[in-house]
């Protein structure tokens, strides 16, 4: 496994500065943000692809600082109802293709997306329930008429492009928000499809991150280390379904993102560990800060130190003692 970060964290910093001093903290790689949510501080695609030179001075500065690149992430919501928000998302993401393969990266990360209820939606709808009966015939038209034949197109597009493998966060809000529906879009469109796994969507589910991996063998295509706090006074009155929209108002929220070591303790990251390992996972452990406690760097730093110490970096070699 290799510890690698996100790099929205460090967005304050040039490139050379932030490839510098994630290779001053003992990172193996970087996970470079390239359009949608996470921006492109560090990565704009359309500059790249205009200047094929800057792809050779990209890779030289992570030659100089003996940095990887574990994926290129683009989450958007390219299936969005407002046509122009979407083309604009789906736009970001081709790019975002085409400028990974570029630099040697066949990994991009990014949302599955969540559509309307109908063609003439202006916003999102994320169906939580089926029942009524409604519910449903939404839910079947958004997977049949268009997150399948979306992600059918476009991993047609990304094979084409270079691109080998298509890692969605599990995230609350779009289709793909849980095992079972990554494996369903998986099924429908091809193994190009795969998860990214971050145990701080999971745990605010409700979900045990380690049986997720488990259910997950075979389609786990990158790692995102974020960790979740829940506020068992407030998950009891209010539920996991959170609307609380100010992220400030900590101590009013069900859960809240945190550093990894402080929503779950070292044994469950151990664990965590252990079951990508027991899986065949072995890439990227990348770092995600979204800590409303702590500065950026400081989170950061303490998120490496951690996972340095959980991390299993060796291959376990023969079984000398059987």
């Amino acid at each position: 496994m290799k510890l690698s970060v996100m790099s929205p964290v460090l967005n304050e910093m040039s490139l050379e500065d932030a490839i510098r001093y994630l290779s001053e903290l003992g990172v193996d790689s970087m996970e470079i943000g390239a359009g949608g949510y996470p921006g492109k501080v560090h990565l704009d695609p359309k500059e790249y692809l205009a200047n094929p030179q800057k792809v050779e001075d990209f890779k030289a500065l992570l030659a100089k600082y003996n940095m990887k690149l574990s994926a290129v992430a683009c989450h958007g919501n390219p299936i969005h109802p407002n046509k122009e928000i979407a083309t604009a998302y789906h736009n970001d993401f081709v790019d975002a293709m085409k400028v990974a393969v570029m630099l040697g990266v066949d990994t991009i990360i990014g949302f599955s997306g969540c559509p309307g209820d109908c063609d003439a939606s202006r916003y999102p709808n994320w169906i939580t329930c089926t029942w009524p009966p409604e519910y449903l015939d939404v839910l079947n038209w958004q997977w049949n008429e268009v997150l399948i034949p979306y992600w059918k197109e476009t991993a047609k597009l990304a094979e084409e492009i270079g691109i080998k493998k298509i890692a969605f966060e599990m995230h609350p809000g779009f289709m793909v928000y849980n095992p079972p529906t990554l494996l369903k879009l998986r099924e429908a469109v091809g193994d190009i499809i795969g998860a990214n796994v971050d145990p701080s969507h999971l745990f605010w589910q409700g979900i045990d991150p380690c049986e997720a991996i488990k259910m997950l063998k075979g389609a786990i295509y990158h790692f995102h280390a974020k960790d979740t706090k829940i506020d068992e006074t407030n998950t009891k009155t209010t539920g996991v379904l959170d609307t609380t929209n100010d992220y400030a108002k900590l101590a009013e929220r069900s859960w809240i993102f945190r550093t990894v070591g402080y929503g779950h303790g070292k044994e469950v990251w151990n664990n965590i560990i252990s079951a990508l390992k027991t899986v065949g996972y072995d890439g990227a452990i990348s770092i995600e800060h979204e800590d409303g406690l702590m500065a950026p760097l400081e989170g950061l730093k303490k998120a490496i130190a951690f996972l340095k110490d959980v991390i299993i970096c060796e291959s376990a070699g023969e079984m000398w003692w059987v």
